[in-house]
């Protein structure tokens, strides 16, 4: 499509807009440059740049608007980089405390009810007190009936042991009768049925011996009232001997002897 003539000649706004931004890209571009030229060169390698290509469009609209006034064109001042500025640090303010205000409460006496509470504690702690006594002086009357308990069966002990022994003493003071004491040879009489003259005789001896058993001394006392038959048991006897007695003690005593007929 082609375009007249007289849309080429009027000057478009959006034309002079883009022509303005050139001029102002180049006149910064010139600025920067005599900046850099007034600075300490620093050897930098060269860089290949492409030429700026600037491609113009045409825009149409069906109703122009006024044209902007022509704008002032200034140029671009170098810009300067401050000094960094140092910040002072300034020390954090010390925070005081803070006081917490409590609220103290107040604590309002209690009114004592005058009842008789107090007067049944007091009851209670003399009952306890009654009731302790009471148990420790049954405690000591217990204490005091086992002692004297043990103190009456350690003298029954000793008393006991005191007899045995004064018995000991008393039998051992009097001889053995020879009924308590074994034979170690028993007498044998040697009679015949005559010697008895038709009846069985008895006689008692009285004998003394010594603990050995030894036989010291042999007497009738009572008699068979045949005075041939006695001497033969007095002979018989004299010959006989005791075992020795345990407790040392002598024999003296009487022995009773039968005399009976030998069976036929």
């Amino acid at each position: 499509m082609s375009q007249s003539p007289a849309t080429f000649n009027t000057p478009h706004p959006m034309k002079k807009k883009i022509i303005t931004a050139l001029v102002a890209v180049v006149i910064g571009h010139v600025g920067v440059l005599w900046a850099v030229s007034h600075m300490k060169t620093m050897e930098l390698k060269p860089v290949d740049k492409e030429p700026l290509k600037v491609r113009f469009l045409t825009i149409k609209e069906d109703v122009p608007p006024p044209p902007p006034p022509p704008a002032k064109v200034e140029p671009i001042k170098p810009k300067v980089e401050p000094k960094p500025v140092e910040k002072k640090v300034e020390p954090k303010p010390v925070e005081k405390p803070k006081v917490i205000a409590q609220k103290v409460q107040k604590v309002e006496p209690k009114v004592i009810q005058q009842d008789d509470t107090q007067e049944k504690l007091k009851k209670q702690q003399e009952l306890e007190k009654q009731r302790l006594e009471q148990l420790q002086r049954e405690q000591a009357l217990k204490e005091q009936q086992a002692r004297e308990q043990a103190l009456k069966e350690q003298q029954a002990r000793e008393q006991a042991l005191r007899n045995q022994r004064a018995e000991e003493e008393a039998r051992k003071s009097q001889p053995a009768a020879p009924g308590e004491v074994s034979w170690s040879r028993k007498p044998a009489p040697a009679y015949k049925d005559s010697d008895l003259e038709g009846s069985e005789r008895t006689i008692i001896v009285h004998i003394e011996a010594e603990p050995s058993g030894k036989i010291l001394n042999v007497t009738v006392k009572k008699s068979t009232g045949l005075p041939k038959l006695d001497d033969i048991v007095l002979k018989a006897v004299r010959r006989a001997k005791f075992k020795p007695t345990k407790d040392g003690r002598a024999i003296n005593g009487d022995l009773p002897l039968e005399l009976v007929k030998s069976s036929s």
